[in-house]
């Protein structure tokens, strides 16, 4: 019961509710029905048929031990340690010699029919009987362990959690208890949290199949327009996002545009794109040399000492090489030479005219092939592939005269006749630390990472330095052993391994290539960026005059040139011809383009929007290109009537729309999930019906869940959905007040501004013992609506019928959206902050489709639409939760009894 109470998810409820502790749990546990409830679950049949046959044990042993007056428990240890003894002491031999004088004793007693040959075979019995029992006790000891178990994953694991919700009683899922730190909630940008909607996957199959076009992603603000947009760009093979910022003209926002394509396409091929901050010469010549020398002082630092250790082990080796062979190479190459210069000779001096013609004809050819790229590619690749043998002949050829060299075979055979032992050992030895270092090295290649905690091991750098030292400790022991030291020791091993490296470096060599050129690509997005980001002059002067000191005559001619910033229509061309050849080149390697053009939807009307499409209409349609933008929801409107008596630049412009759609309760409850998993089903529910499934005020809702719980301290629902309900309605009609002081009131209409100063003046400083008149005063504001009730008496919150005729059109629209959202946030109140939510749920969902949590979500969409239109929905919901559809005198929502500690009396 303990390991179950301390269980996260249990131990977290523990205290959160009156009576629910982990005594009272204990106690409640310890009764015999829920002990029998818990023990019922996990039969423990192998433990009751372990312990029976441990009785039955017990039992033969107690009739064997009472059949014997001797003491078996000294017995059977004398027998055993005495036989021991002679065993350790006497050897096999001598314990075999007891064993038969043994036999013979008890032979003899048998014989003579005595009563000691019986007494020692009850205390035999009896010790045999006690090893079962031992046996047999740790037997039941494993099979109460196992059932143990059993019974604290199957019983108390599931009984107690399980008596917990029980005693917190009525809505347990209500509890909101959050953790320290709920990193979904706190950054809604953080990359992770993704949930993938329909309107992802609408988009991602729209794009495979169709090859190009331009796709319009339009819905609600907040509904996810740019997450979409972002993830189809991280997607694609190459993509580019860029904002579309009110203040920006056609022209300024393709110059953008060009600019982020230019860079992004020269770091996706590994180029660094120009700087222009610093235009000092001086200061980028001194950054490049600064580079330069970083760069050749860290290779210098390996290059130098490298080679002084080469050349220091191979200089004896190379020396004798060299007196031994440097006469006759030079003789061969003075033969060789002397007969090419007589061949030339014979030919100037015309003795050889076959050779002469074959001469010309060679030149001639020579010349030709200036222009073939079949010659310097068939060098090439004699170069590449005779490199490749020679390097590995070299290496393989140097090692292999090691079996061919007397001298060594003479001395390993000395070695196996006069330290065969030895050597054999030093071979094993020397071949388990090869192994051993070869394991450690295609463990470190491996490549693997593994998750530890909050850090990520990598393989490499955990095994880089134990090969290294195994590899260190496995040349040292060669050093320093006097086998492998003899061997090491012959004078031509220096010369093999420079014919060793001398192969690598034949292999590295035929391998290296030079840095490919530029490609061509690249080079015009750079210039295009210089184009477009700088502005280029270059001035040319030529003076020319006579030479006489008394009368001079001559010119002065001086040409400037400069860039010119290329005009609207010249950079949509170049645009347009530059973006063709990325996705050509992008497509060829299966790979597909997006640009993104985000935030469409806030250039101000749609009208602006409309324009601002009709602009940069001209960089549309590029073959092979995807184009994704986002546009408000009166632009989506807009396209989708073509075909009908209206047409404007979206029928042209736009080749299919997307509409990110509000999302729903269960997706909302999957967006929340991943970035919280304290947020159960009743605060999914609230958030989703404050936000209107608009997934930025979900995530925002789903943060003030957590921020009201810490301001009241409290866990329940009802206390922190009445507090965020409340702050939210303050915090709106505290706008609406705003939107009223400019409208024009009299006299007769100034009791209107006054009865919205109280309800301000209620809902901005709360106190906990008038919240009976704040319940009041919200629903008699809520349940006004002009012209749809008759004509009643003025009240709190309820203007007459002469103020409301002297309203002006926009006041009263004001007023009545302030109505209807009030009307919607108590209908909040009425549910979410009344115990019973679960069972109130379940009856409303049995009334309809009215009763649907979604119902909420449609009703806050509404009020963005109508607040005459929103009424409606709002009454068929309150009819479904049977809630009242006009003023109540008794609220249903009663505050919980509180001390006010700002009047200090008790409500």
């Amino acid at each position: 019961m303990e390991a179950a109470l301390t269980e996260p998810e249990t131990e977290r409820l523990l205290g959160k509710r009156h009576g629910v502790t982990w005594g009272t749990v204990f106690e409640r546990m310890e009764t015999e029905t829920y002990h029998r409830y818990a023990t019922i679950r996990c039969p423990s049949t192998a433990l009751d048929e372990a312990e029976e046959k441990l009785d039955e044990i017990q039992d033969k042993l107690e009739r064997a031990a009472d059949e014997t007056p001797w003491e078996w428990r000294l017995v059977c240890p004398l027998i055993l340690f005495g036989t021991l003894a002679v065993l350790v002491f006497g050897g096999p031999l001598a314990l075999l010699v007891a064993l038969v004088v043994a036999a013979a004793v008890m032979f003899t007693l048998v014989w003579r029919g005595t009563g000691a040959w019986f007494n020692l075979r009850q205390c035999l019995a009896a010790g045999a009987l006690g090893i079962a029992w031992l046996v047999q006790r740790f037997e039941v000891g494993v099979c109460a362990v196992r059932w143990g178990e059993d019974l604290q994953v199957e019983g108390t694991g599931r009984v107690v959690p399980q008596l917990v919700l029980h005693m917190l009683g009525d809505d347990p899922d209500s509890l909101f208890i959050p953790d320290d730190y709920d990193w979904g909630l706190r950054a809604p940008r953080a990359p992770g949290y993704v949930v993938e909607n329909g309107a992802r996957r609408q988009l991602e199959r729209k794009l495979s199949h169709i090859e190009d076009g331009t796709i319009a992603v339009c819905g609600p603000r907040g509904a996810g327009k740019t997450t979409l947009l972002e993830q189809c760009v991280k997607k694609a093979g190459f993509g580019v996002i860029v904002q579309a910022p009110a203040t920006y003209t056609p022209h300024d926002f393709l110059l953008s545009l060009s600019v982020r394509l230019c860079e992004k396409y020269m770091r996706d091929e590994g180029y660094a794109p120009p700087e222009f901050t610093r235009l000092s010469p001086a200061r980028r010549l001194l950054r490049r040399v600064r580079s330069q020398a970083k760069r050749l002082g860290r290779w210098s630092s390996f290059a130098v000492p490298a080679a002084a250790l080469l050349v220091l082990g191979l200089s004896a080796s190379v020396r004798s090489l060299y007196t031994q062979y440097a006469a006759s190479v030079a003789d061969f190459v003075r033969a060789h030479a002397e007969s090419i210069r007589d061949d030339a000779m014979d030919i100037w001096q015309g003795h050889a005219v076959v050779a002469s013609i074959t001469v010309v004809i060679a030149g001639i050819a020579w010349w030709q092939a200036r222009r073939a790229a079949w010659l310097p590619r068939l060098l090439g690749r004699l170069w590449v592939h005779g490199s490749e043998v020679l390097g590995r002949l070299l290496p393989w050829g140097s090692a292999a005269t090691v079996l061919l060299d007397g001298q060594i075979r003479q001395q390993i055979l000395h070695l196996y006749r006069t330290q065969q032992e030895a050597l054999i050992q030093t071979a094993g030895y020397a071949g388990g630390l090869a192994i051993v270092w070869w394991l450690l090295r295609l463990t470190r290649d491996a490549g693997v990472e593994f998750p530890l905690g909050r850090w990520r091991v990598s393989l490499e750098k955990v095994f880089r330095p134990l090969a290294a030292a195994a590899g260190t400790y496995l040349l040292l022991y060669l050093i320093n052993n006097p086998q492998t030291h003899t061997l090491l020791s012959d004078p031509e091993n220096p010369l093999r391994l420079a014919g060793i490296i001398t192969g690598v470096l034949l292999s590295k060599a035929g391998g290296w290539s030079p840095r490919p050129e530029e490609p061509e690509l690249v080079s015009q997005c750079r210039n295009h960026l210089y184009r477009l980001q700088t502005i280029q002059q270059s001035t040319h002067g030529l003076t020319t005059g006579g030479a006489a000191q008394i009368l001079s005559l001559g010119t002065n001619h001086t040409t400037s040139v400069s860039t010119v910033p290329p005009n609207y229509p010249e950079l949509v061309e170049e645009f347009r011809d530059l973006l063709k050849r990325i996705a050509a080149e992008k497509v060829g390697r299966g790979k597909t383009v997006v640009i993104a053009i985000d935030e469409v939807d806030r250039l101000g009307t749609d009208s602006q929007a409309l324009a601002f499409l009709r602009e940069i209409k001209a960089i549309l349609g590029v073959p092979l290109v995807h184009y994704l933008i986002s546009v408000a929801e009166d632009v989506g409107a807009a396209f989708v009537r073509r075909g009908l008596p209206h047409r404007d630049v979206t029928d042209s412009s736009l080749d299919d729309i997307i509409h990110v759609q509000s999302s729903t309760l269960k997706e909302s409850s999957a967006i929340l999930a991943k970035r919280s998993q304290r947020l159960k089903d009743p605060h999914v529910m609230l958030a989703h019906a404050l936000s209107g499934g608009i997934l930025r005020d979900l995530l925002r809702y789903g943060l003030q869940l957590r921020e009201t719980q810490d301001k009241t301290q409290s866990y329940e629902l009802t206390h922190i959905s009445r507090h965020l309900i409340l702050e939210e309605l303050a915090e709106t009609f505290a706008g609406f007040r705003t939107l009223l002081s400019k409208q024009h009131w009299t006299h007769d209409t100034s009791d209107i501004l006054a009865s919205f100063r109280t309800l301000c003046g209620y809902l901005r400083d709360p106190c906990p013992c008038t919240q009976a008149e704040v319940l009041h005063t919200l629903e008699q504001f809520a349940f006004y609506s002009h012209g749809s009730r008759p004509d009643t008496p003025a009240a709190d919150g309820e203007p007459n019928t002469a103020a409301r005729q002297e309203l002006t059109s926009d006041a009263r629209e004001l007023i009545d959206e302030a109505s209807a959202y009030a009307y919607f946030s108590l209908t909040l109140l009425d549910i979410f902050s009344t115990e019973g939510l679960e069972r109130r749920t379940q009856l409303a969902a049995e009334q309809g489709p009215d009763g649907d949590p979604e119902r909420l979500a449609d009703a806050r969409q509404e009020l963005g639409i109508s607040p005459y239109s929103a009424r409606p929905v709002i009454d068929t919901i309150r009819k479904a939760w049977s809630l009242s559809l006009g003023p109540t005198t008794n609220s249903p929502t009663p505050p919980s009894p509180v001390n006010c500690s700002r009047h200090n009396r008790t409500r």
